[in-house]
């Protein structure tokens, strides 16, 4: 069992930079692929990117290419989430997520473990 817990949200003006970061209990974090995704109101939940375990092979949703950054510390059993540029379409929950199997995947529901999520609102 995984638990993963958000921190670093809240409101920044149009053009600002936040960083999340989600905190991993366990032993084995390590071994999972970690990624963040985001939900705005009315909307489906989206991939925002995703890393894997050791952290060399990283992959990012269209929409925040060359904005976002995600790294990880595996000492420290956290990820991270650099966001620059932030534009108010980026207003949304951001939640981490960690996945048991190998690979680095896009899709929400291969995804095993949740956080409970961090808003994230960029005022325009």
């Amino acid at each position: 069992q995984v638990q993963l817990v958000e921190s670093g949200g809240g409101l920044v003006q149009a053009g600002g930079s936040l960083r999340l970061s989600c905190a991993a209990s366990g032993r084995t974090f390590s071994r999972y692929t970690m990624g963040w995704f985001r939900q705005a109101p009315g909307k489906e939940r989206e991939f925002v990117a995703a890393v894997s375990a050791i952290g060399g092979n990283k992959y990012y949703g269209d929409s925040v290419k060359g904005r976002f950054t995600i790294s990880r510390d595996n000492l420290k059993n956290t990820v991270y989430l650099q966001m620059d540029s932030l534009k108010p379409e980026d207003t949304a929950v951001y939640y981490c997520a960690a996945r048991v199997q190998f690979g680095i995947m896009s899709d929400y529901a291969r995804y095993d473990y949740w956080g409970p999520g961090s808003q994230v609102t960029v005022s325009s």
